[in-house]
């Protein structure tokens, strides 16, 4: 077989590859550049169907980012696509440009010859259409094309991808729910402790107005109050804005995250919180969100409720080759077992749902006048 990389071993790592990716983009994309490698073909595309006649999204590999700026928009579903989308079966031609269905393509679009297509199916949803143009030929002026056997290979790829994309999309469903929850919670804790100070703050304003002309004294410590019931709900809404906008895991990874998280609570509170980190690689996505959001609860406790000075947040490497953050404060500390029987959990059932989540454990060391360390440890990926 003429093939750069033929055998099981290269379709064992192409599945891998496709089975390793969460998010929907990246599946797309190793989906289209493993078929052009196995394959062995000069161009590969993947087109996402949406509801208009038209592709939602459209991955190709082969094609420079000039030439694909230069061809325009996204094609429609018509002619070869549209045959690949709603016709069951391969379409493997010997030249697309022959084929009574072929509709032209725009002046900047590469040339293509024979053609393999077929579509990627999840029981009866239509996924997507993955095709391929221009297989290699062995010699330079040698004519050639797809075989059976290509068809057979791509049909095992489509398959697999099918499982891949919809696992991503499972995926990224699952945080956007995961996303709106968190949302919700702290919609709740915001109106619940934003809308008290806010009260407290109007009824304290109040008493003050009534007493300015009898008791001027009194009048003054209650202004004194209103400012700091001021201070304490512009604390609140800080600290409920910077957990609505973390930076991007996806993006910055965890040690960037959580680095960037602290020193932002840094600047916007009047504890001292400091972040350190050893020798942290990267770990599975649930396990860093689970670490990160720990961290936000745990930061959030003690700048709430400890009245510490300091803050540390630290991260470190286990033998294991997982994790370990520490978030330790200088505060008033306070005893777990009671504030267990008054039902005030302090967020520590959902710091031990998150680490239990993830495979992790979560420990609290705490008594009243030593300050509070929450420990979590997660295995690494």
């Amino acid at each position: 077989m003429h093939r750069p990389r033929s055998g099981l071993a290269a379709v064992s790592s192409a599945l891998l590859a496709m089975s390793r990716r969460l998010e929907v983009r990246d599946v797309l994309r190793t989906i289209v550049v493993c078929a052009r490698e196995l394959l062995d073909a000069e161009y590969a595309a993947l087109g996402v169907p949406d509801d208009h006649g038209g592709f939602a999204q459209f991955v190709v590999d082969g094609v420079s980012e000039e030439q694909w700026r230069r061809i325009g928009p996204l094609p429609r579903q018509h002619g070869i696509l549209a045959a690949m989308l709603h016709q069951d079966g391969a379409q493997r031609l010997a030249d697309v440009r022959k084929d009574p269905r072929f509709e032209g393509w725009p002046a900047a679009h590469p040339e293509m010859s024979d053609f393999l297509g077929l579509p990627i199916r999840d029981g009866e949803e239509t996924l997507g259409a993955l095709f391929l143009a221009n297989k290699r030929c062995p010699s330079p002026g040698d004519g050639c094309g797809f075989t059976e056997e290509d068809e057979e290979l791509l049909a095992l790829l489509a398959q697999h991808a099918a499982i891949a994309l919809t696992n991503a999309r499972l995926y990224e469903r699952s945080r956007e729910l995961t996303i709106a929850e968190e949302r919700s919670r702290l919609a709740h804790e915001l109106h619940d402790a934003v809308s008290q100070k806010l009260f407290s703050l109007r009824l304290t304003a109040q008493a003050a107005a009534a007493l300015v002309d009898r008791d001027p004294a009194r009048a003054k410590d209650e202004l004194q109050q209103v400012a700091a019931l001021a201070a304490e709900a512009a604390d609140e809404l800080r600290a409920a804005v910077t957990e609505l906008r973390p930076a991007a895991l996806d993006e910055d990874g965890l040690v960037a995250t959580l680095r960037t998280h602290v020193q932002v609570l840094d600047r916007a509170h009047a504890a001292h919180v400091t972040f350190t980190c050893d020798g942290v690689r990267a770990l599975p996505a649930a396990q860093e969100e689970a670490v990160l959001r720990v961290a936000q609860e745990a930061l959030h406790n003690a700048l709430r409720h400890s009245g510490a000075d300091r803050v540390e947040v630290a991260l470190s490497r286990t033998r294991g080759g997982g994790a370990l953050l520490e978030v330790a404060d200088s505060g008033c500390g306070f005893d777990p077992r009671t504030v267990r029987r008054a039902g005030r959990h302090l967020g520590l059932v959902s710091m031990r749902d998150r680490a239990n989540g993830v495979g992790g454990r979560l420990a609290v060391h705490s008594e009243p006048g030593s300050g509070t360390t929450i420990e979590m440890e997660v295995p690494g990926g």
